[in-house]
């Protein structure tokens, strides 16, 4: 293995995504890169609270019961754990992140949108939790995304395609080595 000159988690790396398709401005990203704190949004707090009521239970009464109980189903059954940390070396670059359940060969994570469209997911940089939990038996990776009016689902295995992706973190590597001096958040560079 090389040794490891990056550290990236999943968000980032699909901020970087958004950044290139110009949604993001170059020192809105560079804030982000840096972790400079930011208000959590209305739809963030909303996602996250979701994410509880779904799993903890808490605030149950703040969602319809029927979209709770939709993407329940979808959960493994029985959940072996939740908010499990993973971890996994592509060449000189460990992508680290929390999936929100593992079941005995599935793994989930719930996304909460405003507007959901078919494969939105296909090259999301979290498809790295499928080879990173694949020594814990994870065979799928399921996205289970609610737009609080329905409950959708995409399915991804062990056959994935990463080219995409693995493009995307070249390009990201070459941005980061681009204004490395402007990045003061020293963990990324694998510290």
């Amino acid at each position: 293995m090389a040794s490891i000159a990056y550290n990236f988690y999943p968000t980032l790396l699909n901020l970087f995504n958004r950044y290139q398709k110009g949604y993001l401005e170059r020192q809105d990203f560079l804030n982000r890169i840096n972790r400079v704190p930011m208000p959590q949004t209305e739809a963030q707090f909303k996602g996250s609270s979701f994410e509880e009521a779904v799993i903890k239970g808490v605030n149950e009464d703040a969602f319809d019961p029927e979209i709770l109980d939709k993407v329940r189903a979808l959960l493994p059954r029985p959940m072996m754990k939740t908010q499990v940390y993973c971890e996994y070396q592509l060449d000189n670059v460990l992508l680290y992140g929390y999936v929100d359940v593992i079941g005995k060969t599935l793994a989930v994570d719930i996304k909460t949108t405003s507007s959901y469209q078919e494969g939105r997911f296909a090259h999301s940089h979290q498809n790295f939790y499928l080879p990173a939990l694949r020594s814990k038996g994870i065979r799928t990776l399921r996205y289970v995304i609610t737009d609080f009016q329905d409950v959708y689902q995409e399915n991804y295995d062990q056959t994935i395609d990463f080219s995409v992706q693995e493009i995307q973190i070249k390009l990201f590597c070459d941005f980061l080595e681009e204004h490395r001096n402007e990045i003061t958040d020293r963990k990324i560079f694998g510290k």
